[in-house]
């Protein structure tokens, strides 16, 4: 469900909200509001199957735990890291982002941070579908004489 979740966010509410808004700062802040859900989410449910792991089906997978603690950690960053980053950015910036000229180093900054948030909610939906597919494997073999 989480990984559907992600999906979503990156394949349409966040495209949709920068096509429909008047200005790329408020569909910033539509998609600011949506994105701690995701990522808060991601850190407790890759937490939870990297410690816990997959149940019986998957007893001694280390591949799903590993997968499953790059997605918690992914999702960490992307919330505790950057996430407070971009937020300082924005208030420094003293009003939008876009109205800064292009060499302003903070808008420099927020275009790196932004390419970091989206490369580890990328990350975290890659490492939550090798989690997904091992645990379709595992299930399958418990299942396969």
């Amino acid at each position: 469900m989480w990984l559907g979740g992600a999906v979503l966010l990156a394949a349409s509410v966040a495209p949709a909200a920068f096509a429909s808004l008047p200005s790329p700062a408020l569909a910033g802040a539509v998609v600011g509001r949506v994105l701690p859900v995701i990522f808060i989410s991601g850190l407790v449910l890759g937490a939870v199957v990297a410690l816990r792991g997959l149940g019986d089906a998957a007893a001694g997978h280390h591949g799903a735990r590993a997968a499953a603690a790059v997605w918690a950690v992914a999702s960490g960053a992307g919330q505790f890291v950057v996430g407070p980053a971009i937020t300082r950015l924005r208030a420094g910036a003293m009003g939008s982002i876009d109205a800064l000229a292009l060499t302003d180093p903070r808008r420099i900054m927020f275009g790196r941070l932004h390419v970091a948030s989206v490369g580890l909610l990328g990350l975290g939906m890659l490492a939550a579908l090798v989690v997904a597919g091992l645990a379709v494997v595992a299930a399958h073999q418990t299942v396969t004489p």
